[in-house]
């Protein structure tokens, strides 16, 4: 049974040991239980954990709601989006105050000026609602858009919905025409949604019992799902399949891709039944990204390949022949500079890259008979910021939309005449009451253990002057080459203006300086993610900037299993650490092939069920297998019952031996979200809510909670 303790004491969980064999190492795991979802006293634990919760933070409610309510002053509650062309419409969302989802609205290409706020979409004069996301949500707790994409006619929209966090979608469609539901209903679909040419046919994509995209299926609209048609099916478990539709309209992209290894398929959009045509073939470590281009030089894919290069070069090849042997050079691969993307237009090719832990665009020109001609480079105003090329589905576009956000500028749409070179501001996100002038942000860099050098972003109130031992949060995350650039938020701000400074650690693992960086915090590299981290904390606090006691550490899911490592090794730099679904039983979740993720995940992390450096390595820093009795510094995690990415029972175990095992007195609080999955709550004004949840906290340990 459950002990709830007395006032003030956190719930006991019982101990039922487990013995966990591999090869000749022995585990004994005394919280396993908790993966049993039909044992009662699992849900009784949480249920607990989360009456504690409230009742020790109960003391910051008056905190929590004054937190809320700057975070929704700071938004324009009603408000919309700046319009995107998609051929004869200009498409954009608009929310509404009191209303948790977006309206999805569009209006006839080239009506001039941008959308009024309006608390009644389709009021405008031309204006439709093509999909309203409240009404969808009535009667959910939880609810949340997957994917959503327009017919080629623009008279259908296709559109996945989630009702719980699973990330198990049901796929639905409007007659946006007429505004009309129709009755076709297709269950248990993942993300990917494509359109073929005939307006009648889509591609989705299913997953298998482990939650691994490995089929593509074909739907004709108006048919019952049961005659639905397999397109493709992925039978190695490293894969994922995806599916897309080609700018060009030309043909639909397939998609199978592990963490190391790329293989794309085209199929004609015109007829997808017929066979699909491999681009390359997989050759184990190649990845690769297809574009298709359809003009004066005939039907061409530019792929972005790491053929000649870790960091990716760009190269184009008639589609007729698209194998590698065909492939010619357009832009070489360089060592300092990583391309990450390619889009395609009618005369121009637009490829995404990063240097030196910023981004930037580089437009290529395409001559009259379709040969690459000269290139330019648009780049940010701040690297100490974030630029992006935006949603451009029109082929043959005017203008490129970009967007470009910093740690003080809040996120902004530019319209970008190439022939010109000039950007003009669509759009600036508005903050009501917020002035950038009083905050300032900049670029350090921490020396990690091997000399390596580590980008810190920091932003902090102009007014407090520098910084001087403050109160700070340092976020992380470190994993899938995903790059943590510095972005504007409005949440944010309430630490600030408190005199809390922000910082985010560009630990290895992630993308900012390229490829390498990535593998330098990969597979047996895996610890550098952690030692950055550390490093980078402890250059903060050598140089005045903060304290230990006045420093906290945030970061979820694989940032919450850096949390997991850091609390681990250097628990005596932080006063505090929020650790949102961390990933931190590694070593028990990558031996099991059973839960979801799990053989996909072989290629990031390593495979300890067949390596015995790996199972060594993976037990050497998974942070539930190192808690040890010793002085931890207090601790909020979360987590989601029905969350696939990481199991619920990773964070609740950890709390259980943290408790069960530390030595000091600090407090460990566990927040289960009992609806919800891995993103928490999905409307916006709970979303605000579950931050303030955790700002207060933060600010409660530093001191600074007034």
């Amino acid at each position: 049974m459950i002990s709830p303790g007395e006032q003030g004491v956190p719930p006991r969980a019982p101990i039922r040991e487990t013995v966990l064999h591999h090869a000749d190492d022995r585990r004994v795991d005394p919280y396993y239980w908790m993966r049993d979802r039909d044992d009662p006293d699992v849900l009784a634990y949480l249920e607990a954990e989360n009456t504690y919760t409230a009742a020790m933070l109960d003391h910051l409610g008056p905190l929590r709601d004054t937190l809320y309510d700057e975070i929704v002053s700071r938004v324009q509650e009603t408000d919309a989006s700046a319009p995107v062309r998609n051929g004869p419409y200009e498409y954009f969302t608009r929310t509404i105050e009191g209303q948790q989802y977006d309206v999805h609205c569009r209006r006839p290409a080239g009506t001039v000026g941008l959308p009024e706020p309006s608390a009644a979409p389709g009021a405008s004069p031309g204006e439709e609602v093509v999909l309203d996301e409240n009404t969808l949500a009535t009667g959910h707790e939880f609810f949340t858009i997957g994917d959503l994409e327009m017919s080629p006619s623009h008279d259908i929209v296709a559109f996945t919905v989630d009702t719980d966090g699973g990330e198990r979608h049901e796929l639905r469609f409007r007659d946006a025409a007429r505004d009309v539901a129709l009755p076709d209903v297709v269950p248990d679909v993942y993300y990917g949604l494509a359109f073929a040419n005939d307006d009648r046919t889509v591609l989705y994509v299913r997953p298998d019992e482990a939650m691994r995209p490995f089929q593509v299926w074909r739907h004709t609209i108006g048919t019952r799902a049961d005659d639905d048609a397999l397109v493709y099916q992925e039978d190695d478990e490293r894969y994922f399949v995806a599916v897309d539709r080609s700018r060009s309209g030309r043909v639909l992209i397939l998609t199978s891709a592990s963490k190391v290894t790329t293989e794309v398929r085209l199929l004609d959009a015109d007829d997808p039944t017929t066979a699909a045509v491999v681009v390359s073939p997989r050759e184990r470590g190649h990845e690769y990204h297809v574009e298709h281009h359809d003009g004066p030089a005939g039907e061409r894919l530019f792929v972005l390949s790491n053929a000649g290069g870790e960091n990716f070069g760009l190269y184009v090849t008639p589609r007729a022949t698209p194998g590698r042997e065909h492939w010619t050079p357009v832009i070489a691969p360089r060592v300092d500079v990583r391309l990450e993307n390619v889009d395609a237009f009618a005369d121009r090719v637009v490829v995404s890259e990063r240097a030196d832990a910023h981004e930037q665009l580089r437009v290529l020109d395409l001559t009259d008979d379709g040969a690459v001609g000269d290139d330019h480079v648009i780049a940010p105003p701040d690297p100490v910021g974030s630029m992006w090329l935006g949603s451009n589905p029109d082929w043959d576009p005017a203008s490129l939309r970009y967007g470009y956000t910093s740690m003080v500028v809040p996120p902004s749409a530019f319209d970008y005449d190439p022939a010109a070179r000039t950007a003009t501001l669509v759009k600036q996100q508005p903050v009501p009451g917020y002035d950038p002038e009083r905050y300032e942000t900049e670029r350090r860099w921490a020396n990690a253990p091997d000399g390596t050098r580590v980008p810190i972003s920091l932003v902090w109130r102009r007014d407090v002057g520098p910084l001087d031992h403050a109160p700070m949060l340092l976020y992380g995350y470190g994993a899938y080459e995903v790059s943590i650039d510095p972005m504007f938020s409005t949440s944010r701000v309430s630490l600030l203006d408190r005199g809390v400074a922000y910082a985010i650690a560009h630990v290895r693992g992630g993308g900012e300086l390229g490829r390498a960086w990535y593998e330098q915090g990969k597979l047996l590299a895996k610890p550098n993610t952690f030692t950055d981290f550390v490093a980078c904390a402890r250059h903060l606090v050598d140089v005045g900037v903060t304290a230990p006691d006045r420093l906290v550490a945030r970061g979820g899911s694989a940032g919450g299993l850096l949390m997991g490592a850091v609390a681990n090794l250097a628990p005596e730099l932080f006063r505090a650490i929020v650790a949102e679904v961390p990933f931190v039983d590694t070593l028990t979740t990558m031996l099991d092939e059973s839960l979801p993720l799990t053989v996909t995940e072989w290629d990031e992390w390593g495979d300890p069920s067949t390596d015995p450096a790996v199972y060594d390595a993976m037990k050497g820093y998974s942070p539930y297998d190192n808690v040890a009795a010793k002085d931890y510094p207090a601790m909020l995690v979360t987590a989601g019952l029905n969350d696939p990415r990481v199991q619920y029972w990773e964070p609740a175990k950890w709390v259980a031996k943290l408790r069960a095992t530390k030595s000091d007195g600090n407090v460990v609080v566990l927040k289960t979200e009992l609806g919800a999955g891995h993103h928490g709550p999905s409307g916006r004004y709970d979303t605000w809510r579950q931050e303030s949840f955790v700002l207060a906290f933060v600010l409660d340990q530093v001191g600074a909670g007034t």
